[in-house]
C-alpha cells in the first residue's frame, strides 16, 4: 500500500471536491482544501500548495481517476536493499516473514512460502500485500484462499519454549534467524527438484549477524539468498508468508483468549498490562510463562498492578 501525490491545479483541487462531496470529512490537516475518506478506504487531502495524497486502501486506483499520467506522481515504495536482482518482484521467490516479536501475549510465528511468477497476477488479485495494512478479517479471508495456493511452511515457536530459550541467553534475534531457515529449508523440500530464483527474507538483522546466529546449525540455507527491509513490497511471496503468519497468529491468541477467559490483547500497551494483571489475579503468577514473554518489561507492570489492586 503505497502513497500517491499529485500535483494539481487549484480549479482541478474544487473540481475534486466536488466529486468527493459526500465524503467529505470536518477535520482537515492545516493548509489542506479539504479531506475525504471513499468508502474503499482511501484518504484524499488536497493542499493548497496543489499536492494531493492518496493513502490507504485503493489509494493508486483512486489517484488514477484524476489523470496519473498527465500528473506528477511519487509514489512512498520500499527502497530496494542493494544486491537485489532489478527483476526480483516477478521472479519465482520464497519470501520469509515472522510475526509475534514485538507481541507480550503470544507466540513467535515464521513462515517461509513460494510464490511461482505465474502466480503473482493471482495472489494481487486475492488481495495479497502487507499484512500490517489488512485487519484480522480479511488476513483470515486471505489466507483461507491462498494456504492451499502457496507451498508454504509455517513454524511457531510457543511462549513456554520461547521463555526457556531466552532464559538460556538465547536472544530474539538468534530464534528468529533459526526458525526462518528451518522454515525456508522445509518450503525447498516441498517444491524439490524445483529451484526458486532467489530467497527473500525481510530483514531484522544485517546478513552477517543472520549468518552468525546459524552457525552450528544443520542445513544452513546460504545460496541465492537476499535480506531486506519492508521485503513485502519487493515480493508477493513475503507478503503472502506475512498474511500466513498473521492468520496463525491471531489463531493462537484466540486460543489464548479462551483459555484465560477474556479477550487477549496485542501489542505491548497499556491494555496488554492490564490483562495480564487480570491473568495473575484469576489464574496466578505461575501461568504466564505459557501466554507471555516473561522477558518484556510489561511483566514487572502487570505485577505492580496486582500489588496495587490486592492492596
Amino acid at each position: 500500500m503505497g502513497n500517491v501525490v499529485l500535483v494539481k491545479k487549484l480549479n482541478e483541487i474544487m473540481d475534486m471536491k466536488s466529486y468527493y462531496s459526500r465524503n467529505l470529512i470536518e477535520k482537515m490537516p492545516p493548509g489542506s482544501v479539504f479531506a475525504a475518506k471513499t468508502l474503499g478506504g482511501c484518504m484524499i487531502t488536497a493542499y493548497k500548495s496543489g499536492k494531493v495524497l492518496f493513502q490507504g486502501n485503493e489509494g493508486e486506483q483512486e489517484a488514477q481517476r484524476w489523470g496519473v499520467s498527465s500528473s506528477t506522481m511519487t509514489k512512498n515504495e520500499p527502497k530496494k536493499a542493494t544486491g537485489l536482482p532489478n527483476n526480483i518482484g516477478s521472479l519465482s521467490i520464497i519470501g520469509s516473514d515472522e510475526v509475534g516479536t514485538g507481541d507480550y501475549f503470544g507466540p513467535i510465528t515464521v513462515v517461509a512460502a513460494y510464490v511461482k511468477r505465474e502466480d503473482i497476477q493471482l495472489l494481487k488479485e486475492l488481495g495479497v500485500r502487507d499484512s500490517k495494512d489488512l485487519n484480522d478479517v480479511k488476513i483470515s479471508e486471505i489466507a483461507k484462499q491462498i494456504k492451499n495456493i502457496v507451498p508454504h511452511s509455517l513454524l511457531t515457536l510457543h511462549n513456554e519454549k520461547y521463555n526457556k530459550l531466552q532464559a538460556s541467553g538465547m536472544s530474539q534475534g538468534k530464534m528468529k534467524a533459526i526458525l526462518h531457515n528451518q522454515a525456508i529449508y522445509h518450503v525447498l523440500g516441498k517444491i524439490s527438484p524445483v529451484q526458486p530464483d532467489g530467497i527473500l527474507i525481510d530483514q531484522f538483522v544485517q546478513s552477517s549477524t543472520y549468518y552468525q546466529h546459524l552457525k552450528g546449525q544443520k542445513n544452513m540455507i546460504k545460496d541465492n539468498v537476499f535480506f531486506s527491509t519492508k521485503a513485502e513490497g519487493i515480493h508477493i511471496a513475503v507478503a503472502a508468508a506475512s498474511i500466513l503468519a498473521r492468520y496463525a497468529f491471531v489463531q493462537y491468541v484466540d486460543k489464548l483468549s479462551e483459555a484465560a477467559g477474556f479477550t487477549i490483547p496485542k501489542g505491548a500497551g497499556k491494555q496488554v498490562d492490564e490483562a495480564a494483571a487480570k491473568l495473575i489475579l484469576s489464574k496466578g503468577q505461575d501461568i504466564l510463562p505459557k501466554f507471555v514473554k516473561l522477558h518484556f518489561a510489561n511483566t514487572e507492570k502487570a505485577l505492580n498492578l496486582v500489588k496495587r489492586k490486592k492492596g
